[in-house]
């Protein structure tokens, strides 16, 4: 394998795969980068078995290839060698099978490589069931839900994302038991089966790295063991959850005594400020009261003291509920409009929020009994 490839470039798709990348493999290997060098292209992949990026970089002026070959490298040290290396481009060749130099007109690394057999035979395939969607909708459905997803693989089928699709209905939901976030999505290419899928959040967090807010589609594949999204010059794969999700739907309250309209930021930032004097142990327990057309918002710490926040609204209804702060204040985060639209139900009764515009995205979270 010899190739002459723009640094900047190199670099760029090194810190893309090695997301991918974990010291704590068990399969050493699976701590290298491997290169495949073909005729037209340069395809980098790395794993650890629980999510794969691949990534390719065509043959042209940013890419001279030299001789066709495959080989494995170390990721850490490729990659704090490419980072500090300062010339425009880079020589990389292998010599002796699994020696490698990496130099420039100034530098020179010999490395060690790693016979590319060695490496797990990873399908990437694609798919003929698949959704298309642009990378800005899919980055900001993802945001709006992958939050509410639960740290504590006890349940773990609450870990992960629950992606349905039925026909051109996308329903994307997350809940930690204590909350709950649901989007809804038209997709423009109705999907043949019925997709019920768990993707793992620490998963959708790495994916969320490598997108931007763009306009560009990205292809979603669907498999029973796994989902590759596609997008740019970039494959990424992750494994799926298995087990069932519970039916969301049925926690969603159909019922309602009142809806109370809210700007965003403005509530945000009362809910933040009431939070102020409580610490990590008293869960940020924040408790609304409406009546006679003022909202007060109030906690307090035996400790530490209370705070107390009001201001007039448009409500002749009358409540109490208590929450945890931190949960409004992530829920608030995922409205896309100015305005947000809380549907109480009771006082030991879900929370209900929605955008002002649509019902596209629902969020819910318990009340916190605080008698």
């Amino acid at each position: 394998m010899k190739l002459q490839i723009k640094r900047t470039v190199l670099l760029e798709a090194l810190n893309n795969v090695s997301k991918a990348l974990s010291s704590k493999n068990i399969i050493p290997i699976l701590s290298g980068i491997k290169f495949e060098l073909l005729r037209d292209k340069l395809i980098i992949t790395a794993s650890d078995n629980d999510i794969t990026i691949q990534t390719f970089i065509e043959k042209g002026e940013d890419l001279i290839i030299k001789n066709t070959g495959n080989t494995v490298i170390k990721g850490k040290y490729i990659l704090d060698i490419i980072r500090k290396l300062d010339a425009e481009f880079i020589n990389i060749d292998t010599i002796d099978e699994h020696k490698i130099m990496i130099y420039t007109d100034n530098s020179e690394f010999n490395l060690n490589g790693i016979d590319a057999k060695e490496y797990p035979d990873i399908n990437l395939d694609l798919s003929d069931t698949f959704a298309e969607m642009k990378i800005s909708e899919f980055k900001t459905m993802i945001s709006q839900t992958n939050y509410a997803c639960s740290m504590d693989e006890a349940r773990i089928v609450l870990t992960g994302v629950n992606i349905k699709i039925n026909g051109d209905s996308l329903e994307c939901s997350a809940t930690d038991s204590y909350r709950l976030s649901l989007r809804k999505f038209k997709i423009d290419k109705k999907i043949a089966s019925d997709i019920d899928i768990i993707v793992p959040s620490k998963n959708l967090n790495e994916l969320m790295k490598l997108l931007s807010f763009s306009d560009e589609t990205m292809e979603i594949h669907f498999f029973s063991n796994k989902i590759i999204f596609k997008f740019n010059n970039i494959i990424f794969q992750s494994r799926l959850i298995n087990g069932t999700y519970p039916n969301t739907k049925n926690l969603i309250p159909t019922d309602s005594l009142f809806d109370l309209k809210l700007n965003v930021n403005e509530f945000y930032n009362i809910v933040d400020r009431a939070s102020i004097l409580n610490d990590d142990n008293d869960n940020n327990i924040v408790t609304l009261e409406i009546k006679n057309g003022v909202m007060k918002v109030t906690s307090m710490s035996l400790e530490i003291g209370k705070v107390e926040e009001k201001i007039n609204v448009e409500c002749s209804d009358e409540i109490k509920i208590s929450f945890s702060a931190k949960y409004m204040m992530d829920a608030l985060k995922t409205i896309k409009s100015s305005d947000v639209i809380l549907t109480f139900v009771g006082e030991i009764k879900p929370i209900l929020l929605k955008n002002d515009d649509n019902d596209d995205l629902i969020s819910l979270i318990l009340p916190i009994r605080t008698y």
